[in-house]
């Protein structure tokens, strides 16, 4: 056989007569190619946030017949923050999404966790049950609405369903209570987006060693105590993720309540979400809505870096 010399990318550059590109030229010609990328992306984050913030100090509005660019003639001295402190219904808004969130994410958890744990172990029909249970978070959430618009109606199957359980008429004029409306509104959400926190837990499932259970499996450890002990503190890192990207969209619910409730009956269910669209739209305070809008972005900005650094000690616990 005969020997065959293998170079290796230097050596060629050495035999073409190149100079070996070093470590810092690398980087250097990286950043100049991505260079325009770069300048884009923070144009598109950074100038409406900026804008916002400009806009957020003044009593600016599209109706006060100059444009955004004269809004410092316009310069309220933060005013807009101080009445943010003391405006009732924003602080009634912000506590109803609270209460969304409080009920929501903790059932959607549950129901999600419960369901990746069935689904962990192969049965029959799983790809069938799979692909229906993963449908409601396919569905358009004006789409959703609608649906449960429909069935909480006085006339709607919900009531047809409790007039058959109780056997009496049940016409229970769900989406006119205010108590009863927001409920109808956390039980579409919860309906929704169940199956999202299934698929995010079950892959952390998944991902779990199956090598440590079994050696519990043998030492005697029931399935309770291999769940405690081994599955949850192997997924502690996907908890955090899941429950962290349901409390922020839980922030943002607009969709399906809108088009359930408008808000109402009166302001019932109005969460930040609605609160801030009819700011917007209606009363077109403008100035008062950015205040608003960076409030909220602090808020969740404190919620995401609480969640990194519960990764960061889930990660280096499990290392």
């Amino acid at each position: 056989m005969s020997a065959v010399t293998v170079m290796t990318s230097k050596d060629e550059m050495k035999a073409a007569g190149a100079k070996p590109v070093s470590r810092d030229e690398s980087a250097r010609l990286g950043f100049r190619l991505t260079l325009p990328a770069q300048i884009l992306v923070l144009f598109i984050s950074a100038f409406p946030l900026l804008m916002q913030l400009y806009i957020s100090v003044t009593d600016w509005s599209p109706l006060s017949g100059t444009g955004w660019w004269n809004a410092w003639s316009m310069w309220n001295s933060f005013a807009n923050y101080t009445d943010l402190a003391v405006d009732t219904r924003f602080w009634s808004a912000l506590k109803r999404t609270a209460i969304v969130m409080i009920v929501c994410v903790p059932a959607e958890f549950l129901l999600g966790l419960a369901l990746a744990t069935l689904f962990a172990d192969d049965f029959p029909g799983k790809r069938v049950f799979y692909s229906i249970l993963l449908m409601p978070m396919m569905v358009v959430p004006a789409v959703a609405g609608y649906m449960f618009f429909m069935l909480f109606q006085s006339g709607g199957p919900v009531n047809d369903i409790l007039s058959a359980l109780t056997g009496s008429p049940v016409t229970i004029a769900w989406l006119s209570d205010p108590t009863l409306a927001l409920i109808a509104v956390m039980v579409a959400d919860i309906w929704q987006w169940t199956p999202l926190m299934f698929l995010i837990l079950l892959a952390g499932l998944v991902g779990v060693p199956e090598d440590q259970i079994k050696a519990a499996t043998l030492l005697g450890a029931n399935p309770w105590q291999r769940f405690v002990t081994i599955v949850l503190p192997k997924m502690k890192t996907i908890i955090i993720i899941a429950l962290a990207i349901r409390v922020i969209e839980n922030f943002k619910i607009f969709d399906t309540l809108y088009i359930m409730t408008g808000g109402g009956p009166g302001v019932a269910t109005e969460t930040i979400s609605v609160y801030i669209y009819k700011l917007t739209t209606q009363d077109l305070i403008w100035g008062y809505v950015a205040a608003i809008a960076l409030a909220i972005l602090i808020v969740l900005s404190i919620v995401a870096v609480f969640a990194m650094k519960r990764m960061a000690r889930a990660r280096e616990v499990a290392a």
